[in-house]
């Protein structure tokens, strides 16, 4: 598909991919990220996966989702990246820019007279304030559940079965992780009210949400734009209106056979490095 045969939107928000780990959904990303045309790109942190980066495993489809990225930019689309905390080296970089390219903590956005607040979320996380190395081993452990995880929804494939999600099950059962979801929530919300934003828009724990919430301190409308592990999910804006995206492969256009993914599939690691560079030295 042609770039601007693509779906226009005005804003869309992703966040939690998690590029070169083993639960990514990477192919599925890059579906999706070539039906749509979008005016501005929030990348809401954890992206890349630094904490578990390996140069083992980081595969074609991965680096696919990098290119869909640069091309974008390349077509004049304001891409902001947020750092969190698994791309957190990055944070040393907020506040820079390169052509149409942001990287910052925070992004703020007016859209059609409303103040949008933007932020990855790891910072009302205590564990990754006080114990990181507890975090990152956590980080690995969820990484080989999701890998567990797939090969049980092989099986349970093969047998006619339902798929399952292991990770889901254990959050939405243990007491201390609801916990930990609500008091995220609940402090995102109370902090947006304070600082009279009309709109909050979260990653961080995995868990796509969009609703408008009111307190007795004010009205605010509560977002997450999930992962690209479990959820598969997106956040777009346009016509004035936020909608929370689900994958659905059969709802989004077939890819053309011809198109650049398959020449992409056939360079190697060389290559392909090359190819982003130049890319990216073109939005400058």
């Amino acid at each position: 598909m042609r770039y601007n045969q693509r779906r226009k939107i005005e804003a869309l928000v992703i966040s939690d991919v998690h590029l070169g780990t083993y639960g990514c959904h990477a192919s599925e990303l890059v579906r999706y990220l070539k039906s749509v045309a979008p005016k501005k790109l929030i990348l809401n942190g954890d992206i890349i996966d630094i904490w578990q980066f390996s140069k083992k495993y980081f595969p074609k489809e991965h680096m696919a989702v990098v290119k869909e990225i640069t091309r974008m930019l390349s077509h004049g689309v304001e891409v902001y990246y947020i750092p969190g905390n698994h791309d957190e080296m990055l944070r040393k970089f907020a506040g820079n820019r390169i052509g149409n390219f942001y990287i910052d903590n925070k992004v703020l956005l007016e859209l059609d007279g409303k103040k949008v607040w933007i932020f990855h979320g790891d910072v009302f996380d205590v564990t990754m304030k006080f114990s990181p190395m507890i975090a990152k081993l956590g980080g690995k452990g969820y990484d080989m559940l999701i890998l567990v995880n797939r090969m049980v929804n092989r099986l349970l494939e093969k047998f006619g079965r339902e798929k399952i999600s292991l990770s889901k099950k254990i959050k939405d059962s243990v007491k201390a992780a609801v916990k930990f979801v609500n008091d995220f929530e609940n402090t995102a919300i109370k902090l947006g009210i304070h600082n009279q934003y009309d709109y909050v828009v979260c990653g961080h724990i995995h868990k796509p949400a969009l609703r408008n919430v009111t307190t007795n301190e004010g009205s605010i409308v509560y977002m997450n734009s999930g992962d690209w592990i479990e959820n598969l999910t997106a956040l777009e804006y346009n016509d004035g209106e936020w909608k929370l995206f689900v994958y659905d492969e059969a709802a989004l256009p077939e890819l053309d056979s011809s198109d650049e993914q398959d020449k992409l599939m056939s360079m190697n690691s060389k290559e392909l490095f090359k190819l982003l560079t130049l890319e990216f030295e073109m939005v400058n």
